[in-house]
């Protein structure tokens, strides 16, 4: 059996912390894994400048609650799964994914938790377990699942490794440039094609 994983932000919709940059005017919130790839010092950063700046969950959920998948997301989406099971593995919160959870039809998502305090100020986070999205490709090859995955960014790329076919979709050239193991697309068209030319089966359009 085939299963697809794929990364959420930068693939199926937008960066959430940029979206939140550009409503807050508070440019090192852009700050992504394709800028810096340690995710616990990229959170550290980002739990200092919401804690600088007096901002809370309430404020995240709220620019969540403007957002849509990427355009064609969706019907990629629904076109993936009905030629293979599917799992998102990401590295946002729970706390911040029901909004686009529930305009991509639920998708099966692996993420992590943030913690609050009482008055909803985002205090730390939990992370599901050290570099997950690669033990989640060795636990499903453990489950003798073959893998295909797509990503985008450095924090992608241990699941891309771990995979039988790791894909590479509208990354920044930098990581297609040091990443050059990966195919690299573009569009969803294109990473349908991928996936296809991918799997052991055959599948067509």
């Amino acid at each position: 059996m085939e299963i697809a994983c794929l990364d959420l932000e930068g693939v199926l919709i937008p960066e959430i912390w940029i979206s939140f940059s550009e409503l807050t005017g508070i440019d090192e919130l852009r700050a992504t894994t394709r800028d810096i790839p340690d995710y616990n010092i990229l959170m550290r950063q980002r739990l200092s400048l919401l804690d600088q700046h007096g901002l809370r969950l309430s404020d995240i959920q709220e620019t969540i609650a403007t957002l849509s998948p990427l355009p064609g997301a969706g019907e990629f989406l629904d076109w993936l799964r009905e030629r293979f099971q599917v799992i998102i593995l990401s590295d946002t919160f729970y706390e911040f994914s029901e909004p686009l959870m529930r305009q991509l039809k639920w998708p099966t998502l692996f993420c992590h938790h943030l913690v609050t305090d009482e008055k909803g100020k985002i205090i730390n986070y939990k992370l599901r377990q050290p570099d997950p999205k690669r033990e989640s490709v060795k636990a499903l090859h453990a489950l003798q699942y073959r893998v295909i995955a797509a990503g985008d960014s450095y924090n992608d790329t241990t699941m891309l490794s771990e995979a039988e076919v790791g894909i590479l979709f509208h990354a920044p050239q930098r990581v297609i440039d040091e990443f050059p193991q990966f195919k690299s697309v573009n569009n969803f068209e294109a990473l349908k094609k991928a996936f296809i030319d991918a799997s052991i089966r055959q599948l067509s359009f």
